[in-house]
């Protein structure tokens, strides 16, 4: 596949920033799928030494891929612990 996408872009070089920007989107997309398995709360890799790791969230700890006014260092706690 890829020596049939170089022998078409060598014909064509029009097709060079199609292809450039299909890698990208691709790249993008499995970085962020990779972010989102190893740092998100909801996926649980290891059952046996923490079964339910979203018991144990901070509240000051960002979660979220972008927070646009939210300074997560500057929070307080508002309820009790459980």
């Amino acid at each position: 596949m890829i020596r049939l996408m170089i022998s078409q872009a060598k014909k064509h070089p029009s097709l060079i920033p199609l292809f450039s920007f299909i890698l990208l989107g691709v790249s993008g997309a499995g970085l962020y799928m990779s972010r989102m398995a190893m740092f998100s709360p909801d996926v649980c890799w290891d059952r046996k030494n923490n079964p339910e790791p979203w018991n144990k969230l901070g509240y000051n700890r960002q979660y979220k891929f972008l927070a646009v006014n939210t300074n997560y260092k500057c929070l307080k706690k508002n309820g009790p612990d459980f």
